[in-house]
């Protein structure tokens, strides 16, 4: 039961940082959150690489959406979509603990 609650904690905890990054970014650049211009660009790398560590889940989901309502993926695509940015979201987790307690000493 302990393990339950410990993965539910980080998926959360995943949850909120890839939500408030998510946010924060669409509000600044005022675009909808996609793995792409403006969010994603090649001139800078690191800079993307964190935005899509932070916000990655949410722009995969955004992006797997809006194929979904343009009809370019099905449902089995969908659904393999919206797996992997739960299992994203719980690494986020993970790691947003860990730095917690890292820094907490």
């Amino acid at each position: 039961m302990e393990t339950i609650g410990l993965t539910a904690f980080a998926f959360l905890a995943g949850l909120t940082v890839a939500g408030v990054s998510g946010s924060i970014m669409e509000l600044a650049w005022g675009a909808r959150l996609s793995l792409g211009e403006p969010f994603l660009d090649r001139r800078r790398v690191a800079l993307s690489m964190c935005a899509s560590a932070a916000a990655g889940p949410f722009m995969l989901v955004n992006d797997t959406l809006a194929a979904r309502e343009e009809r370019r993926i099905g449902g089995p695509a969908m659904t393999a979509s919206l797996l992997v940015a739960a299992l994203w979201l719980l690494a986020t987790g993970v790691l947003t603990c860990e730095l917690a307690i890292l820094i907490a000493g």
